[in-house]
């Protein structure tokens, strides 16, 4: 049977399917914005954007505060990956039924609960940092629900960006999205520094938790249509549904296969960052955070581009450029030992990290119709968030075998053969 191009099946569902009534493109004025920028035309996504910089920047100064007070109260390694494990685990197991909930109930009501909860977890997490009381299991406890909210709130917030811009501005957004993330990602662990040396780790997690009331008062400010969902059948039906259509679309299998091997071997990558900075380069901890700082400035440049590029065709050539440069690049970065190269290696693996994370949601979201993409999206969240503890896993048990640098080089090239050989089809889109 002959494919369908993607873009061409979208159409004909869409034709075939009642359309959601949700406040979107068809309301945007006509605007004179740069592509880079068109997505700010929507009011909706400008409170959604503006709220997202303070929590996502909260979110990170989170994380390192929280690994901090892990290794400050247990002094060990092996509690430090645990925790984070612990907190990856939900996704594994509960990103597809979340999709199931996304495509039933509004999408905007779902991300003001799951904002919420990370938030009484912040503040929980603060009361018990600040009285003393605080132990490893209450904070793998707390990191273990957080990742439970997380599972439900990745694949619900994918999916809900199509309906604040549309989808002839869908790109801008979601590379927008990711520049925010980036731009979050060098801020928050720069503060995290300063707050946890003045205030402590109880002060960086109240500071988390305050962040969330701007993303979630922008939500409850936006004008959201009612949207009028049709009865479907079991969850598992639903998932069914899902898996159904992904099998029968060559490229949205072909993107969701790699971005998994992406995950695990690729993405791994960071877990032995610290072994780069002390025994390898031997710049310590300061150095390390300028590792990580220039994946940071080099995926913020990709997601820049990316939200320039506006309806360019073959989309999937560009994502697989972005594939391979960041493969190259992790390969080279093994072997050198030098900081300056290292940094400018880190910048070009960090853009073609973000070309080719941006261009695969796009394309995910794009070839697929409305009434699928919160479960689509929950397969994508499965594929990339809940694969790296088992990237995680790989990349410390190669590393002790045969040192860091070569877990770094077998991981590259495992991921850029996958991207050789899944090239032709993702090259159609």
């Amino acid at each position: 049977m002959d494919e369908i191009e993607p873009e061409q099946q979208l159409q004909e569902v869409d034709q075939m399917l009642p359309q959601e009534p949700t406040a979107i493109a068809a309301e945007a004025p006509v605007s004179r914005l740069p592509h880079s920028l068109r997505a700010f035309r929507h009011r909706n996504y400008r409170l959604f954007f503006f709220g997202q910089i303070v929590s996502l920047t909260g979110t990170w100064l989170q994380q390192v505060a929280l690994s901090w007070l892990v290794y400050d109260i247990t002094n060990s390694r092996f509690l430090l990956g645990l925790v984070g494990f612990v907190g990856s685990l939900p996704i594994m197991i509960l990103s597809l039924p979340a999709g199931v909930i996304a495509d039933r109930f509004s999408k905007r009501n779902i991300i003001v609960l799951t904002q919420s909860s990370a938030m009484i977890l912040a503040f929980a997490l603060a009361i018990l940092t600040h009285t003393g009381h605080v132990t490893v299991y209450q904070v793998m406890a707390i990191n273990f629900l957080l990742g439970a909210v997380n599972a439900l709130d990745a694949p619900t917030r994918h999916s809900f960006v199509i309906e604040m811009v549309g989808r002839e501005d869908l790109p801008c957004a979601i590379a927008l999205n990711s520049a925010t993330f980036n731009g979050a990602r060098i801020l928050g662990p720069a503060a995290a520094g300063v707050i946890i040396a003045k205030i402590g780790s109880a002060g960086a997690f109240f500071l988390n938790g305050v962040s969330f009331i701007a993303v979630i008062i922008g939500l409850l400010l936006m004008r959201v249509r009612p949207v009028v969902h049709p009865a479907q059948a079991s969850m598992i039906q639903g998932l069914k549904e899902a898996f159904a259509f992904v099998r029968r679309q060559s490229v949205v299998l072909s993107l969701l296969v790699l971005t998994a091997i992406v995950s695990v071997f690729s993405m791994s990558y960071a877990v032995l960052m610290p072994v780069f900075a002390k025994d390898i380069l031997g710049i310590g901890a300061q150095g390390l955070g300028f590792l990580m700082a220039c994946t940071g400035i080099g995926a913020l440049m990709g997601a820049v581009v990316v939200s320039s590029l506006g309806h360019m065709h073959k989309k999937g050539t560009l994502l697989l450029i972005g594939n391979l440069t960041f493969c190259a690049m992790l390969i080279l970065f093994s072997f050198s030992r030098i900081l300056s190269v290292s940094l400018v290696l880190l910048v070009i693996a960090g853009w073609g990290m973000m070309t080719n994370m941006s261009l695969t949601n796009t394309l995910i979201q794009t070839s697929t119709p409305d009434h699928l993409r919160g479960r689509v999206m929950s397969l994508y969240t499965l594929m990339f968030l809940g694969m790296a503890p088992i990237g995680s896993l790989q990349a410390g048990s190669i590393a002790q075998w045969l040192g860091a640098p070569w877990a770094v080089r077998i991981g590259a090239t495992v991921c850029a053969l996958a991207a050789i050989v899944l090239g032709p089809r993702i090259a159609e889109a």
